[in-house]
């Protein structure tokens, strides 16, 4: 179902809910922009977040929540809501494509007592749907569709921006602006002005599914996450919804190209199989592959690492600030975690500039360690003869309480 953020044809939406001063502008209604709103809302700021699209639409996409972002959701008193949406897989399972062999089983049982949340899984739009729910249930919070931040420009301690909606234009006043805009974000291509900062292909194109479960080999419809390992390309799948649907992802590497292949927006399994060189792959993954009828193509795109994410009253978060490849599974869960440290950095009743500033000394280092560990992992993954045997070798060495402890800084 299509999510429409209440407000968009309202004035009073656009100066803010309470009045007074002006409120501080998210620009994006994404899982990082909608935790950042929820956050500052706590911190008793009065808040605006624009969305530039008129409909937040489903995607086709399931979306891990590790222990760490998942505390920080909790705080914010939507635990009871989490476990309604979620689903909690018992293990993580981690395979070679090639023969399917086990080379670790990490428990996750005792994730929650262990790091104080558990470890969940979500279709992206059910997890944006609750965050959406909470903020228009907000009193200082509103959310209005079809609007993007164009221009703006600091002065004075606030910034003045106009808002591009489709009755027109129309310009605003905030206390601070954050780029919650995604790795496209134009905020940030509006702070840093540079031709050189624009987003790059990384070289690697994620393909995603949603399978029924009935239609999906009875060993791979477990309530655990499944990772399997090949040269060049892995895939990852697990349930959603009470375990009813499947969400896959195939993740190939196309090499050092700097534009992804000409290759069209959907594919077939079969076909997927191919271009992933998965010829010789476990026959319950094959089967998997199959079962998807339409796999969509989302190419990967990163951008340059910035010294700095903020200017004055503007800031950056989430993907706009450190966009990440998907092989930690850390994309969201540290966007989340931006939005709470910059809630906490307005509550301490610092002007906005100079909790900006707390905000980025805070998270910027944290934020490019897992950014620089998320490729390292990719490499890791798909790791070719012979270092994926000294690899698959260091994984039964370890074993899954080992592998869990080794990851226990993402956790912590």
């Amino acid at each position: 179902m299509p999510l429409h953020a209440s407000g968009a044809g309202d004035r009073n939406a656009v100066t803010g809910p309470n009045g007074g001063r002006p409120p501080v502008v998210v620009a994006g209604a994404g899982i990082g922009g909608l935790t950042a709103a929820l956050c500052l809302a706590r911190a008793g700021q009065t808040v605006v977040t624009l969305e530039r699209a008129p409909v937040i639409e489903e995607v086709g996409a399931g979306l891990q929540i590790a222990p760490n972002a998942g505390r920080i959701l909790q705080s914010l008193g939507l635990t009871d809501a989490l476990d309604v949406a979620s689903l909690r897989p018992e293990a993580i399972n981690i395979r070679r494509v090639r023969g399917g062999e086990l080379l670790a089983r990490l428990p996750l049982a005792e994730a929650k007592d262990r790091w104080g949340a558990p470890f969940r899984l979500f279709h992206r739009a059910d997890l944006q749907r609750l965050l959406l729910e909470a903020a228009q249930r907000h009193g200082s919070i509103s959310v209005v569709a079809g609007a993007r931040v164009g221009d703006f420009e600091e002065d004075g301690g606030a910034v003045y921006m106009r808002v591009h909606k489709a009755d027109g234009a129309e310009d605003m006043e905030a206390s601070a602006l954050v780029g919650a805009d995604g790795v496209r974000s134009s905020v940030r291509d509006f702070l840093a002005r540079d031709p050189k900062d624009a987003p790059v292909y990384s070289g690697h194109t994620a393909w995603r599914a949603i399978v029924p479960a009935e239609s999906a080999p009875a060993k791979l419809r477990l309530r655990e996450t499944q990772l399997w390992l090949g040269e060049g390309a892995h895939v990852v799948h697990y349930p959603l919804r009470d375990a009813s649907i499947v969400s896959a992802v195939v993740i190939i590497e196309d090499g050092r190209r700097r534009e992804p292949p000409g290759e069209p927006a959907f594919a077939e399994g079969s076909a997927l199989i191919r271009r992933a060189g998965f010829a010789g792959c476990a026959s319950d993954l094959r089967d998997l592959i199959e079962a998807g009828a339409s796999w969509r193509r989302w190419p990967l795109f990163g951008r340059p690492a910035l010294r700095r994410w903020s200017q004055g009253v503007v800031t950056l978060l989430g993907d706009a600030a450190h966009p990440m490849l998907p092989f930690l599974a850390q994309g969201a869960a540290q966007a989340i975690e931006d939005a709470h440290a910059l809630g906490g950095a307005f509550a301490c009743g610092a002007s906005p500039e100079n909790a900006i500033k707390t905000y980025e000394r805070a998270r910027m280092e944290r934020a490019n360690k897992v950014q620089r560990a998320s490729r390292r992992q990719g490499d890791y993954f798909h790791a070719g003869f012979p270092l994926a045997q000294v690899r698959d070798i260091a994984m039964r060495t370890l074993g899954g309480q080992g592998m869990l402890t080794r990851n226990a800084w993402l956790y912590r």
